[in-house]
């Protein structure tokens, strides 16, 4: 977390910070009006890396939110997000797959799941991602799906071998993925490449394998990838 605000020694498991997040939620759905409004994210991330007291804030502050928006508006429709590759066992100190009955139980409120997704931190090529990366996640739920982030990079960094080609690959395997589970959309995690030459070197660290993964350089060409993008946002939509 940033400095300053380590500083302040405030946590979220604090009621009146809960109560806090709970009146921002409200605000922002009556002002912004937004057709979905996420209110936790990457949850079962949060489970595997933080402490119980913590994630289970993250539960409590939630539902709190969900209450208060519910208050104000009641058609506002509700989302939190999970991290996909954590459902599926592929990060650091996992072995198994986990799916997300955990989540849809403790956030039982959400009437869509946002999916996040880095493939590449548990598949070295596009090709083997599994088909049913996304479905198997969602069976038993009839609850809609998005994914509200994600990507491939194409430019190799920290181990990981890649290619703009790759990149390019990923998005036509992604597109399938999505087609699997009627996907209410998708956002890629950048339009362009992140120009990290006037960051910090803690920031440039932290956000060099995230660095590539625009359909366009930090110049705005386009890489293989835009053409991909493209082609697929031209797909006439089916209802």
């Amino acid at each position: 977390e940033p400095a300053g605000l380590l500083a302040t020694g405030r946590s979220l498991t604090e009621p009146g910070v809960q109560q806090a997040y709970a009146a921002y939620a409200a605000a922002v759905s009556q002002r912004i009006r937004p057709a979905s409004l996420g209110l936790a994210t990457e949850t079962n991330a949060v489970r595997l890396l933080a402490a119980p007291a913590l994630y289970q804030a993250v539960v409590q502050a939630a539902g709190a939110a969900a209450a208060a928006v519910r208050a104000v508006d009641p058609a506002r429709e509700l989302m939190v997000s999970a991290q996909v590759e954590v459902a599926w066992g592929l990060m650091p100190g996992q072995s198994a797959y986990q799916g997300l009955s955990r989540d849809l139980a403790d956030f039982a409120f959400a009437q869509v799941i946002g999916l996040s997704s880095y493939p590449f931190y548990g598949h070295a090529v596009p090709e083997d991602i599994p088909a049913d990366y996304y479905s198997r996640l969602l069976s038993g739920s009839a609850r809609p799906a998005m994914v509200v982030e994600g990507g491939w990079p194409s430019t190799g960094r920290e181990g990981l071998v890649t290619s703009a080609s790759m990149q390019s690959r990923y998005l036509e395997r992604h597109a399938g993925l999505l087609d699997s589970v009627s996907a209410r959309g998708v956002a890629q995690l950048l339009l362009a490449d992140l120009d990290l030459s006037a960051s910090t070197p803690e920031v440039a660290a932290a956000m060099a394998l995230f660095s590539s993964m625009g359909v366009m350089d930090s110049r705005f060409q386009q890489k293989p990838a835009a053409a991909t993008w493209d082609r697929q946002f031209s797909r006439r939509l089916l209802s």
